[in-house]
């Protein structure tokens, strides 16, 4: 299904985490935004720190809201939770919408860290199937690094311009990980 990036209504789901070492799981938090940047809409779930279950979390989000109004899967990294690794290709194919994986830095990879793992097989596997990552000039000045599954670097890079009003984090991921540090912040006081 195309995207159609013009359209006021075009709804992101944009997610993003935040965790502390010492406790065992990282908050996702999901936040629905239409074109015109007004938000639609939360959602949330918790991986394990050095888990695998990342890509079920993003799953997750998507299926608790239950709205087939969301147009654009946008994640804030794909190796997240010290080395919780998204496979942008399960997530893809499980939800039918395009995604795209959005990194900041520059980097020469994660496999010598991953093999640490005593799962390094499994991760391996889907850390290779990610693929290399794309540079994007946004209309910003800023590059950003990114990996998309159901759409081209083209529409890729119209979508984050759309998002994005300053600097290099779209609003979308910028508002769900504000979220979830609000959130971790949360669960600290009532623990």
């Amino acid at each position: 299904m195309p995207l159609h990036f013009f359209k006021r209504g075009l709804r992101t789901l944009g997610i993003a985490e935040s965790f502390v070492k010492q406790r065992e799981k990282a908050v996702l938090a999901g936040v629905v935004m239409r074109g015109d940047l007004q938000i639609d809409g939360f959602g949330f779930a918790e991986v394990t720190l050095r888990g695998l279950d990342a890509t079920q979390g993003v799953i997750d989000i998507y299926n608790q809201l239950s709205r087939r109004d969301i147009n654009l899967i946008m994640l804030n990294g794909c190796v997240i939770s010290l080395f919780n690794l998204v496979d942008l290709d399960e997530v893809y194919e499980t939800l039918a919408k395009p995604v795209i994986c959005v990194t900041y830095e520059e980097s020469s990879g994660l496999e010598k860290y991953l093999r640490e793992f005593s799962d390094a097989d499994a991760r391996l596997e889907v850390y290779r199937r990610l693929g290399e990552r794309s540079e994007v000039l946004l209309h910003t000045g800023y590059r950003v690094f990114v990996r998309y599954r159901g759409m081209n670097k083209h529409e890729a890079k119209h979508a984050l311009n759309l998002f994005t009003l300053q600097g290099s984090v779209p609003e979308p991921l910028k508002v769900a990980r504000l979220l979830a540090r609000a959130i971790l912040r949360w669960q600290f006081s009532v623990a």
